[in-house]
């Protein structure tokens, strides 16, 4: 089904410049004071940067000699938007960055009755080459900072207050892990990001631990790290077969990793923390929505801190793999339940606008490079659908 290799080792480019957000208190305060400013400069700069100040001339607060300097370098654009595509009557918004290198990443900002979830990358492409997976099928061009991955919250938060989407001025409630990359793959950037969704405001967003959702396709070792961290952030793990068979083909990181043993990490997780793990599995026709398949998936999770969201494939262009029909999701979700497994239907959210990620980064190529970086000549919210039980 898949011809490309897992790739572990992200290739080794030009690193994006300096950011506060990179950086410690402290080593931004060090920075601060190289640039011959009092140290607390560096509490002030990091005010507006998870304000969303953009603007030197709005930072009044910074000595008018000294702004553009303390802004260029320790808050330099690291993610230009490429474009906007918007869905949903404005509620749901995709966004497509160019990073320093003309590596693209993307990034769906989706409001809710009662809350704004964004769904943010971790890596340029991914090296864990799921077949039916858009942005599996690019490979993986790098890691990025943590830096890079702040910024797309930082922006959707700013969206969201500034009244970009649809519904008014907001406020950004929730994080996922979902967008282009394997998270547990990128792992210290991505725990570096954690810190700052969950440090209170100026010097982070100050979102709750419940709010912030951590996608894998199981990367048990990571897990198990993640486990020891203490965190007690939502898991989630991208499963899509609950046999190996299958799941060798459909998710190729099972080859290292087998089921039983990414859902052992899984319940360890869970036993420390006390909190429900998600299993993410996309609904496929004919490959992995068969009825003996859902009896398989609950007596793997049967009596265990688990649930399952369930995704109607996002289908990509040109691609033969599609959703699995309303009967086929009734039917799965109807053997779930029976076995006692807490189940919900995802809302496919933003198809009209290239929904799954990577199909916008993958259409703003020219012969397999970044549109954006040649010459100009031319995911995740849970809803109740079928379902009826979140984690809220």
């Amino acid at each position: 089904m898949s011809a490309l290799p897992l790739v572990f080792d992200a290739p080794r480019r030009g690193k994006p410049p300096r950011h506060l957000a990179d950086l410690t208190r402290d080593e931004a305060r060090a920075a601060v004071a190289e640039l011959g400013q009092p140290p607390f400069r560096a509490d002030q700069l990091a005010r507006h940067y998870y304000g969303g100040v953009t603007d030197p001339a709005q930072m009044t607060d910074l000595p008018a000699a000294a702004r553009e300097a303390l802004v260029g370098e320790l808050l330099p654009g690291l993610l230009t938007p490429v474009r906007h595509q918007e869905a949903d009557g404005g509620r749901t918004r995709k966004t497509l960055w160019r990073l320093h290198d003309g590596a693209l990443v993307e990034s769906v900002l989706m409001r809710y009755p009662g809350r704004a979830t964004v769904c943010i990358s971790s890596q340029a492409g991914c090296g864990m080459a799921c077949p039916f997976c858009a942005t599996g099928q690019q490979g993986l061009t790098r890691n990025l900072s943590a830096a890079e991955i702040i910024g797309q919250a930082v922006a959707a938060a700013a969206a969201m207050a500034n009244g970009e989407v649809a519904g008014g001025p907001g406020r950004l409630s929730n994080v996922v892990f979902m967008g282009m990359g394997e998270p547990l793959a990128n792992y210290p950037r991505v725990r570096k990001t954690l810190d700052a969704l969950l440090t209170p405001a100026p010097h982070g967003l100050g979102l709750g631990q419940r709010s912030v959702t951590v996608s894998t396709v199981g990367l048990a070792p990571a897990i198990r790290r993640l486990t020891d961290e203490g965190l007690n952030v939502t898991l989630a793990v991208s499963l899509h077969a609950p046999d190996d068979e299958l799941r060798d083909t459909l998710v190729p990181i099972n080859t290292r990793w087998k089921v039983a043993e990414v859902i052992d990490a899984a319940d360890a997780y869970a036993r420390r923390t006390g909190r429900r793990y998600s299993v993410e599995y996309a609904l496929i026709r004919d490959v992995n929505d068969q009825p003996f398949r859902a009896d398989l998936l609950g007596r793997l999770l049967a009596g265990k801190l688990a649930h399952v969201n369930l995704i109607p494939l996002n289908p990509t262009p040109g691609s033969k793999w599609d959703a699995s029909p309303l009967p086929a999701q009734r039917e799965f979700v109807a053997r779930l339940r029976a076995a006692g497994v807490p189940t919900t239907v995802r809302d496919t959210r933003g198809q009209d606008i290239d929904g799954a990620c990577g199909q916008l980064a993958a259409a703003d190529q020219v012969d397999g490079v970044p549109s954006v970086a040649v010459a100009p000549t031319p995911s995740m919210e849970p809803t109740v659908e079928l379902g009826a039980e979140g984690d809220e």
